[in-house]
């Protein structure tokens, strides 16, 4: 049997290039070719973990992708080989390079059980680029945000962290109509994409964040303190001092969606959170806003191709992945899986 190669976690911190046997359809599956796959903050971590605590090793990787259908299985409707689509990594639960037996940084993907669950693989239209196919699933999860903070056109949103998922929060907001954002972060690179999107950019390490917040936004007064009159505000760094700094910036009735994977505790001021009447969602996947996301990049109104910084075939993994986890140089890094 033949054999390609596959992107996998042995142990913490070790990531390698494998030779596995190519996969083989079965009657309720479809094989893909994949084209692009993006590199996660998630998938950083799980190499820092050495994969997923309870799942076994070696763990494939890559969750963010297209492809182009190969083979159909038997029992499988509505796809056909030369389909262009994306996958929906957690559906059906495959868990496609989040703990399951596959993963999306190889040249060929088995994605099973697609004639039992119809939300698994989804056509890519033909005017959007594989590119933009692979940005789905993180814009996905930035929709989610959005959808969970329940913004409208007329709030004044701050998002802390400009990686990829806070920016794709701002793009999100751009789309459903919202003027007022500021972006927050430490990376005069990312900031200045922030600023490029159409957000007012806040550096936190040399501006006073509360005090900029103000100029923009105005000012409140609330049981004797100076609040920025700010309507939601979304966490997006996975950083517990910045949650902590979401918290101690909400005034009265102020919305707080936290999207960063926070891998800590963090402390938690409930006397803030009760005298302010402050509502704190979390934010997790996407249950289903893959459709409306691809119905969003089909619109024409939002470039998210601005979102990748840089671009590596697969046989460049290792350097791909190590520019990855600089958030100095990189935003989305993106994984041409044919080379």
């Amino acid at each position: 049997m033949s054999e390609l190669p596959l992107v996998r976690i042995h142990a913490p911190g070790i990531v390698t290039m494998d030779s596995v046997e190519t996969p083989e359809a079965g009657p309720d599956d479809v094989l893909v070719a994949v084209r692009q796959c993006g590199i996660c903050g998630s998938d950083l971590g799980y190499a820092a973990m050495g994969g997923l605590p309870g799942y076994p090793v070696p763990m494939p990787l890559g969750h963010e992708l297209a492809g182009v259908v190969r083979e159909v299985g038997s029992r499988v409707q509505g796809f056909a080989p030369g389909d262009r689509v994306v996958v929906n990594p957690t559906a059906g639960g495959n868990a496609i390079g989040n703990g399951g037996a596959e993963g999306g940084f190889a040249p060929l993907l088995l994605v099973r059980g697609v004639n039992r669950d119809t939300g698994i693989l989804l056509l890519l239209p033909d005017t959007l680029s594989d590119e933009q196919g692979a940005l789905v699933e993180p814009l996905s999860v930035a929709m989610h945000a959005v959808n969970r903070s329940e913004l409208v056109p007329t709030d004044k949103l701050v998002i802390f962290g400009a990686g990829p998922i806070g920016l794709g929060v701002l793009l999100v907001a751009r789309y459903v109509g919202l003027s007022h954002c500021v972006v927050v972060d430490r990376s005069a690179k990312r900031l200045a994409l922030a600023e490029q999107l159409g957000a007012t950019p806040v550096h936190a390490d040399r501006e006073d964040v509360a005090a900029r917040l103000g100029e923009v936004f105005g000012s409140v007064q609330y049981l004797g303190q100076t609040l920025p009159d700010v309507d939601v505000l979304i966490e997006a760094t996975g950083v517990g001092v910045v949650f902590e700094q979401c918290v101690q910036l909400a005034r009265f009735r102020s919305r707080i969606t936290v999207v960063g994977v926070h891998k800590a505790p963090c402390h938690i001021d409930l006397l803030s959170v009760l005298a302010r009447e402050l509502r704190i969602s979390g934010s997790m996947a996407y249950p289903d806003e893959f459709p409306a996301v691809i119905e969003m990049l089909a619109s024409g109104r939002v470039d998210a191709s601005a979102l990748i910084s840089h671009r590596f075939p697969l046989s460049q993994f290792d350097q791909a992945f190590a520019l990855a986890g600089n958030a100095d140089q990189a935003v989305k890094v993106m994984v041409d899986c044919q080379r």
